[in-house]
């Protein structure tokens, strides 16, 4: 795993053995944050990375100049990992939680600018996680949540649904809270 830009650029971490997360490509990590380049102030932005896995979101947050990225993995040797890679770096920007994603959304009392989930894409209940979101006051006002997600999945129709971008098997969808639901 690479950090790709930031303070931290070009640093390199080794999975451990028989690791069990699926890691965002570099190639989609990258064309993500082009996108997240041109729509935040860094200095100033909150993220929530669920379904955390590497930590290569987070720990690509931190390095960008986020203040306080929170980092929710609930698998024991995933969120070793990512705390080892914190301290290394000791980055106190980083605040690594081992919590199942879905309490911890439900307990969630925090607001976040942007709000990243990569769930496992044979996750039973991902098709719920943007309205899980939505409804728990998480995401600050003009926040941006991103989910990614396989090409099996579609949230065209969820009301807070923006865009869809494809990065060979990775599909980020893009939802932010600004927009309003049709009522009419």
């Amino acid at each position: 795993m690479r950090i790709i830009s930031g303070k931290y650029k070009s640093r390199k971490f080794q999975l451990p053995t028989k690791f069990t997360a699926r890691p965002t490509t570099d190639f989609a990590r990258e064309s993500l944050f082009n996108i997240l380049n041109n729509q935040l102030d860094w200095e100033f932005t909150e993220a929530l990375d669920l379904f955390s896995g590497t930590g290569s979101i987070a720990l690509e947050l931190v390095s960008r100049g986020c203040p306080h990225v929170v980092s929710v993995e609930s698998n024991v040797k995933n969120h070793a990992f990512i705390q080892k890679v914190k301290e290394i770096l000791d980055a106190k920007e980083l605040l690594t939680i081992k919590a199942d994603v879905f309490s911890f959304i439900k307990k969630g009392n925090q607001k976040f600018n942007v709000i990243f989930a990569d769930p496992p894409y044979d996750l039973k209940d991902l098709q719920t996680i943007p309205t899980k979101i939505f409804e728990s006051g998480l995401l600050k006002p003009n926040g941006i949540f991103i989910l990614e997600h396989s090409k099996k999945n579609t949230f065209t129709e969820h009301p807070f649904f923006k865009e869809e971008r494809k990065y060979g098997s990775v599909h980020f969808s893009f939802f932010e809270n600004d927009r309003k639901p049709d009522s009419q």
